[in-house]
């Protein structure tokens, strides 16, 4: 990944934190790394642990941003999460979510996608 592909990366990522932090979610922890899968934020909102995996893109970009968290991506989140739980002897409710930060033209768009996906369903 270039220099600067990894930049917009993180600019998305900071643009997720500060709209969680608005709603009230406690960060956590970012860019949590077990087993070299990394999770973007982890929060905690109305004793709920929460996952959530940041996309950014640009609008011209083909795919939508969370088209990119496939089954296998959801798989590795998962065992991060199994794994942050176990390592923090947390025992609340977990839920895992998708934040599409989309930059167009000038201003940057948040779709925030709660309950995204559910990967301790059978895989």
């Amino acid at each position: 990944m270039s220099n600067h592909n990894k930049q917009f990366g993180k600019l998305g990522e900071d643009i997720a934190a500060g709209y969680l932090e608005r709603k009230g979610y406690k960060i956590l922890v970012r860019n949590y790394t077990y087993a070299r899968v990394e999770v973007d934020v982890v929060c905690e909102y109305n004793n709920e642990i929460i996952f959530v995996e940041v996309k950014t893109r640009t609008s011209d970009q083909m795919a939508y941003p969370e088209q990119a968290v496939g089954k296998a991506k959801q798989k590795n989140i998962r065992l991060a999460a199994e794994n942050f739980l176990e390592e923090n002897q947390i025992t609340s409710s977990v839920r895992f979510d998708i934040i599409a930060v989309v930059k167009n033209e000038s201003k940057f768009e948040i779709e925030h996608i709660e309950d995204a996906f559910y990967p301790f369903e059978a895989l």
